[in-house]
């Protein structure tokens, strides 16, 4: 199953980068200009995930050169690492091809929340509320949703993977938790979007109160991943973010309590947006 992980993730990434080339076009050539800036503007968080790539193969002893530059400036440097991926699965060592997996996954997870859920965001709210038989935005939305699903799976397939002991999980238990990821994905982006609609700029009120309940929940817990004061601040406060889709252990040890918390806090700020 190890060996499917980087071929599907790059299919993935090739059908949602594909997709959303189509809805700028179809934006611009139907002249909804604000649609189509929004749409530009959802690709300059990824770059992110692109320089923190150019440092790691600082890192790793590769220079980044013009064409790597290039690479990275047109947001290919993680296609490039995942071809990296398949090459050394062909002729190198286990543990080569685990580090360079482990890398691309970090940094396409990165990418998925940073890129591709905002997009997600935006073109399900054009969807329902704005173009409601519009097929290239649905599209769009469907392959971000599924892709973004995929990079939260293929992070915890990683995690599974550097485990002492542990081996591939089945494909059925991958598909599971696909199913899961997308589920919890799409009903929570649909509420969000449903939401927005009804209450308008409300529901950054609503979103920004789960934001801080989760961040002050994450520092509550003295997450170490992150050594420097600072930047483990930073951390918190972005994961917290990301806690208003999904969740993401970021700890060792069993999560039952803490999956529990966070399901309990996402029920009662849906009840909140209900009563509302």
């Amino acid at each position: 199953m190890r060996g499917a992980v980087p071929r599907l993730s790059l299919a993935l990434l090739a059908a949602e980068s594909g997709a959303r080339l189509c809805a700028i076009i179809h934006y611009l050539v139907r002249g909804q200009l604000g649609w189509f800036g929004l749409t530009i503007a959802c690709l300059v968080p990824g770059y992110a995930a692109q320089l923190l790539s150019m440092l790691w193969f600082r890192a790793d002893g590769h220079p980044p050169g013009c064409w790597l530059l290039a690479l990275h400036l047109l947001q290919l440097g993680l296609w490039k690492r995942y071809w990296d991926v398949l090459r050394a699965e062909a002729g190198g060592g286990a543990g080569e091809v685990l580090a360079q997996l482990g890398d691309v996954c970090v940094l396409r997870l990165l990418e998925a929340l940073l890129q591709t859920l905002p997009h997600l965001l935006l073109q399900a709210y054009v969807v329902v509320a704005v173009d409601p038989a519009g097929f290239i935005p649905g599209v769009s939305a469907g392959l971000s949703l599924l892709s973004l699903a995929w990079a939260l799976v293929s992070y915890s397939h990683l995690t599974c993977l550097l485990r002492p002991g542990h081996l591939s999980p089945p494909a059925a238990v991958i598909l599971c938790l696909l199913l899961w990821r997308t589920g919890m994905l799409g009903t929570r982006v649909l509420a969000l979007v449903l939401f927005a609609r009804l209450y308008s700029f409300w529901v950054f009120a609503v979103a920004g109160v789960h934001w801080l309940l989760m961040s002050f929940w994450l520092v509550a817990q003295q997450t170490d991943i992150v050594a420097q004061p600072c930047r483990w601040r930073l951390f918190n406060c972005l994961l917290g973010a990301v806690y208003i889709f999904c969740y993401i252990n970021v700890r060792p040890g069993p999560s039952k309590t803490r999956v529990a918390v966070f399901y309990a806090v996402s029920t009662w700020n849906i009840l909140c947006c209900t009563w509302m």
